[in-house]
C-alpha cells in the first residue's frame, strides 16, 4: 500500500545535519551529514552555513534516488525564537527573518527552518518546525522568581519531552490533552515538565542554571556562594557561563560527560564516581517531587526519557523515590527525527491546525 504522506526532515547540528525521509510513520532514508571544521571555518555566522547545508541536502537526496517532487512536506529543528507555545508551525517569512537575523539567539538548529524553507518554495509544498526549545507554556505563577528583575523562562527538550508524552498517551488509548504527566529528559542536559492536559505549565530552564544538574550542566546552585565565586577574581565572565554550562555537572566532578563511562568506573568499585551519579538521581527526583506539587498530585505518570534512560541502575534510583507520585514509565532514548515526522503528520492528516508565527 502506497503511503499518504513522504516527509523530508532536517536537524542540523553545529557540526553535522541529520536528514531523513518518512512515508507516513515509516523512515525509508536516514543520513547523518558531516561538515568539517575546514568546511566550516570559512563562513562567519551559522547563518552564512544555509546554502552549504542546502545543496549538499539536495545533492544526497539525489544520489540517493529520492526525487524532490515526491515530498509531500519538510520539517525541520526549530531554533531560537520568541517564546511560542507547543505545536507544529508554518514556516513564514516572518519566522524566517527573525531566525536569519538572529534575532533572539543564533544556534545550528536555526538552520532547520530556514533551509525547509527554502527546499519547499521550490517544489510549492509547506515547510513547519516541531515544538522548538522556546516553547512557553508556563502558568503565570510559575514565571516568578523572587527577584522582580528576573523571571524564570521556559527553555527545556520540548520536542523529545511532548513526543514521548504524546506517544504514551496513546498506548494508554488516551490523548495528550486529557493527561497528567511528568516528564523527564535525561541527556547531556536534564529537564522535568509538569504536563498539564497537553501543556507544560512549569518546568525549570534546563540551558543556564536551574533544577538538578546533568552530565554537562550545573543546575541550581546556591546563590550566595555562586555571587561570591563570580566576583573572586578567580573567573571571568564567560569563564562562569561555561562552567554553568559545558563544564558544570558531572564534568566539573569527574571530568566527563560521558553516563557510560561513569557505570564504568562504578563497576571498577569507584565510590566517588557513584556518589556523584546518584546525588544527580537523588536531585532529578527531588525536582520530579516540585512538579508533582504543580499538579496537585494528580499525575497519571512518570515518564523517564533520554540516552541515559537506557541506564537501569539510573532509573531505579530515581524510580525508588517517586514511585509512590504515580507509575514510572521509561521511553529510553530521543527520536528527534521521528517527533519531527509525527509532527508534521498530524497537520497533514487534519488532526491538528498548523500554528501561525507571528
Amino acid at each position: 500500500m502506497a503511503a499518504e504522506f513522504r516527509l523530508l526532515i532536517i536537524n542540523p547540528g553545529s557540526t553535522s545535519t541529520k536528514i531523513a525521509v518518512f512515508d507516513d510513520e515509516n523512515m525509508v532514508f536516514e543520513k547523518t551529514l558531516r561538515h568539517s571544521v575546514e568546511e566550516l571555518s570559512q563562513y562567519n555566522t551559522i547563518t552564512d552555513q544555509i546554502d552549504f547545508r542546502k545543496e549538499i541536502i539536495l545533492k544526497n537526496l539525489e544520489e540517493s534516488q529520492i526525487p524532490i517532487d515526491s515530498i509531500s512536506a519538510i520539517v525541520g529543528r526549530g531554533g531560537l525564537l520568541k517564546p511560542i507555545p507547543g505545536g507544529t508551525y508554518k514556516v513564514n517569512e516572518k519566522m524566517v527573518m527573525d531566525l536569519r537575523n538572529r534575532t533572539y539567539g543564533e544556534h545550528a538548529s536555526n538552520l532547520g527552518g530556514i533551509i525547509a524553507y527554502e527546499i519547499s518554495k521550490g517544489i510549492g509544498v509547506e515547510a513547519f518546525i516541531v515544538d522548538p526549545v522556546v516553547v512557553d507554556e508556563l502558568q503565570d505563577v510559575a514565571r516568578i522568581s523572587g527577584l522582580k528583575e528576573i523571571e524564570r523562562k521556559s527553555i527545556f527538550h520540548a520536542l523529545n519531552q511532548k513526543a514521548v508524552a504524546r506517544r504514551h498517551a496513546k498506548l494508554q488509548g488516551k490523548a495528550y490533552e486529557d493527561m497528567n504527566l511528568i516528564v523527564v529528559h535525561l541527556g547531556g542536559g536534564v529537564s522535568i515538565g509538569a504536563h498539564k492536559k497537553g501543556r507544560v505549565i512549569d518546568v525549570a530552564n534546563a540551558l543556564d542554571g536551574d533544577g538538578p544538574f546533568s552530565p554537562e550542566r550545573s543546575g541550581g546552585l546556591p546563590v550566595g556562594d555562586l555571587i561570591k565565586l563570580c566576583y573572586s577574581g578567580k573567573y571571568s565572565y564567560e569563564e562562569m557561563k561555561s562552567l554553568i554550562v559545558g563544564k558544570g555537572g558531572m564534568v566539573s566532578y569527574l571530568s566527563t560527560n560521558n553516563a557510560m563511562e561513569v557505570c564504568d568506573r562504578i563497576e571498577a568499585g569507584d565510590e566517588y564516581a557513584k556518589s556523584i551519579y546518584y546525588a544527580m538521581a537523588y536531585q532529578i527526583a527531588k525536582e520530579i517531587g516540585s512538579c508533582a506539587a504543580v499538579l496537585k498530585g494528580e499525575v497519571d505518570g512518570i515518564l523517564l526519557t533520554g540516552g541515559i534512560a537506557h541506564d537501569e541502575m539510573f532509573t531505579a534510583w530515581i524510580e525508588e523515590r517517586v514511585n509512590f507520585i504515580s507509575k514510572v514509565y521509561i521511553y529510553p532514548g530521543e527520536d528527534e527525527l521521528m517527533a519531527l515526522a509525527e509532527g508534521g503528520l498530524r497537520v497533514l492528516r487534519g488532526e491538528e491546525k498548523a500554528k501561525e508565527y507571528n
